[in-house]
């Protein structure tokens, strides 16, 4: 018998469901997205809007503002990145100076902009200048001898444990986000994971400032990888301005993309480079629409940089480089030699750093995060400073290692003995047999290349913003110079050799060693990154060396082969690991012969699967249910007998729309039947007010079959970035397979400790 005055007096509020009720739609903390769910309501929004758009002109300017607002996103994203890096850019050149001395006219001035000042630098000693003042100078009054040099190296080695203290204290007290690289969670972000607070505000502010303070201490590491968690951090600021992006994580995520398309364009003045990086790199889901506007974001972040001119060369790129010689092809045997060290050196880092990361987490060691910062820093400074090669920012290193050895050149790796009776023009200066101070630049960049080596597997990972393109980098260049000034030298003394012979005729210009150490440079970060494409275009973007892309592209599939054949993951992919996040990498393949009833739960001997009924729960049962389960959602059946399946109900909406109906419907009490069917379920006449949550319910959930083979599952799950999917037979539900499931049947697969998966 139906309640005829349930039906009549309450028909109004049992539908009060029909209108959307506050959080709905939203995620907890640490959960995954459902792609397929944001996808179906951002084309709900859109349809409405259209419709509307038609009823008035006011309607239809809503409409073109909101078609328009992805592009104001991309606009102000790209102005605020690309004014960060310039901000972080000329903050560094300055702090990095500060360590050997001040300038006395503006001590806000560097080096370099002390001396262009200055009427009295003259051009064979363009690093001094009497405005610029070391510390020995300005407190000692000495500028030589063991006094001044003692004094030089205390005042380096005490701004740099400065800089680091100050960072590592405002990472950990104000941001502890704002360590590390950020590009490892940026990519489970991206491929649907919540992390409340990564991309906050207070981690944009910690971030910018600790980065400037980290890179000028002098450690070893580049501002690359965080300027990509800096510029998500801006999307995700401006997203939330747009009731677009902010109330779907699904199109949220698109900003991000195109954030992180900025970012590399302003950390390497490379907007093309920046866009491939993030469609081969860090994206998860990347339609052509976020194609053009990652290339917009990118191009006006590129333009921003270029506008503030940090490096003061009129020039957007941090290493331009001009090589008046082509490369020939007998050189692409050392091109190869380099991608195979590249390779190996990838192996060896990524190892090595997850072994000491993993110690980190599992010692002791993790509790003392500012004593290791302190420690690794001072280690790095005191054996940084007497080597010049190493004592100099990195970024000044490899584009020193770079450069072409031109008539203008002072570095001592460009002190070749010249020929007294040579007329050539400048630019085309021949190969030149090497003097004393190419000697010592190459036993000084040894040590300085163990020194990298050793030192970035430890300050890689520590509780402070730290990239490692640059480092990476900075490895092969060593390398690389070091090669190509051999192959030079035995190009010079041995011309008459075959191989030789046919290309480099005694008094040429043939080899160039600063090319050698951009294949070098290319080569590493390949081997550590496992980038291939966005790479070259990288390097060719930051050199301006566009001939060169063939020996470029030989290195980096050559490091990246010689590298996969130890480990196919790269150093992100072995940190999303570590850091066990949900992670479905799209590039790993799953060829084991097992099928859904495998994975599902309920397993053999576990209790049933927690169900929900169409119309036969009360309200405090279903209340009971989500107390003593921590399930996201539950299927709704028919019935525990028939188990037909219905649809799928997420736990937050639950609660919510429990807590929203006691709230705002009178009558809904504990004994209240809770029922997702169109119509009311027949009750008693004295029977309290049901309460209908058919809106809440996703009529639609994906399911396969007991028999699907895990590899259709896996596929499914990573392209529709489903959170859960139902396993049926003939209608009748039998379990469930989560996310979570997927990973840890993979984990299990590749023999690893399935539990190591789960975030932590």
């Amino acid at each position: 018998m139906v309640n005829a005055g349930v039906m009549s007096g309450s028909g109004n509020l049992m539908d009060f469901l029909d209108e959307p009720f506050p959080d709905v739609g939203t995620y907890e903390d640490f959960h995954t997205i459902d792609w397929l769910r944001e996808k179906s309501r951002d084309t709900d929004r859109h349809r409405k809007i259209t419709s509307k758009s038609k009823e008035s002109i006011w309607e239809f300017i809503k409409s073109l503002l909101d078609a328009w607002s992805g592009w104001v996103v991309m606009l102000l994203i790209g102005l605020l990145a690309g004014t960060l890096a310039g901000v972080i850019d000329l903050a560094v050149d300055w702090m990095t100076d500060l360590k050997e001395g001040v300038c006395l006219s503006a001590f806000w001035y560097s080096h370099e902009q002390c001396c262009w000042t200055s009427n009295e630098t003259t051009f064979e000693d363009r690093d001094k200048c009497p405005l610029w003042q070391k510390w020995s100078e300005l407190l000692v009054n000495q500028s030589e001898g063991a006094s001044a040099y003692i004094l030089n190296y205390l005042m380096y080695i005490l701004w740099a444990l400065l800089f680091a203290f100050l960072a590592v204290s405002l990472v950990r007290v104000f941001a502890p986000y704002a360590c590390g690289s950020g590009i490892p969670e940026i990519k489970t972000i991206l491929s649907g994971f919540i992390i409340r607070g990564y991309l906050g505000k207070w981690t944009l502010l910690i971030k910018t400032v600790t980065l400037v303070l980290v890179v000028s201490s002098g450690l070893s590491l580049g501002k690359e990888g965080p300027l990509v968690h800096v510029a998500c951090c801006c999307g995700n600021f401006f997203s939330s301005l747009f009731s677009k992006y902010s109330k779907n994580e699904g199109k949220r995520r698109e900003v991000l993309s195109a954030a992180a398309a900025a970012g590399v364009s302003v950390a390497f003045g490379a907007p093309i480079g920046g866009v491939l990086f993030s469609l081969e790199e860090v994206s998860y889901y990347f339609p052509l629409k976020t194609l053009w506007r990652s290339f917009f974001a990118a191009l006006v972040a590129a333009f921003t940089l270029r506008s503030i001119n940090p490096f003061g060369n009129s020039r957007l790129v941090l290493f331009y480089v001009e090589y008046h010689t082509p490369w020939y092809m007998a050189e692409l045997f050392p091109f190869i030699l380099l991608g195979v060290f590249g390779g190996l050196w990838g192996t060896l880092f990524i190892r090595c750093n997850i072994a000491w990361c993993r110690r980190r987490k599992t010692t002791r060691l993790g509790k003392y995060p500012v004593l290791e910062v302190i420690v690794v820093t001072a280690i790095t400074a005191i054996i940084a400073y007497p080597n010049p090669y190493t004592r100099q920012s990195t970024s000044e290193l490899i584009s020193e290692l770079f450069n072409d050895c031109g008539a203008l050149e002072s570095s001592q790796l460009c002190d070749y003995i010249n020929d007294p009776n040579m007329t050539r023009p400048v630019d085309d200066i021949p190969d030149r047999p090497a003097g004393v101070g190419v000697y010592t630049a190459m036993w000084q960049l040894a040590l300085a290349l163990i020194f990298k080596i050793v030192v970035t597997i430890f300050t890689f990972g520590m509780k402070i913003p730290s990239g490692l393109f640059i480092p990476s980098m900075a490895v092969g260049a060593i390398a690389g110079r070091m090669v190509g000034i051999g192959v030079e030298q035995l190009a010079y003394h041995h011309h008459d050799w075959i191989i030789f012979r046919n290309w480099c005729r005694p008094g040429a210009d043939c080899v160039t060693p600063g090319l050698y150490a951009m294949v070098g440079a290319a080569a590493c970060l390949g081997g550590v990154t496992r980038m291939t494409v966005s790479l070259v275009v990288i390097m060719f973007e930051l050199t301006g060396g566009l001939e060169y892309i063939v020996p470029l592209m030989a290195a980096a599939v050559t490091s990246k082969w010689v590298a996969d054949a130890f480990g196919k993951e790269g150093i992100y992919e072995a940190h999303i690991h570590l850091n066990g996040y949900p992670f479905l990498d799209v590039k790993d393949e799953f060829t084991h012969r097992t099928l859904a009833t495998d994975v599902m739960r309920p397993r053999r001997g576990e209790p049933p699967l927690s169900v929900l009924t169409q119309d036969s729960m009360t309200v405090e049962d279903v209340e009971t249910l989500i107390k003593e389960t921590d399930y996201n959602g539950f299927p709704v059946v028919v019935s525990r007998d028939s188990e037909r399946l219905i649809g799928f109900a997420q736990r937050r909406e639950l609660i919510l729309a429990i807590k929203n109906a006691r709230q705002r419907q009178e009558g809904i009490v504990s004994n209240s039947i809770m029922y997702f069917t169109e119509e009311p379920p027949e009750l008693p006449a004295n029977s309290p007010h049901p309460l209908k949550l058919r809106r809440i319910l996703n009529l639609s959930p994906f399911t396969v079959t007991d028999h699907t083979p895990m590899e259709t599952v896996v596929d499914i799950f990573r392209k529709l970035g489903l959170r859960q999917c139902l396993v049926t037979r003939s209608g009748r539900l039998l379990g469930i397979i989560t996310k979570k499931d997927v990973l840890r049947h993979m984990a299990q697969m590749a023999n690893q400790d399935p539990e190591s998966i789960m975030f932590n």
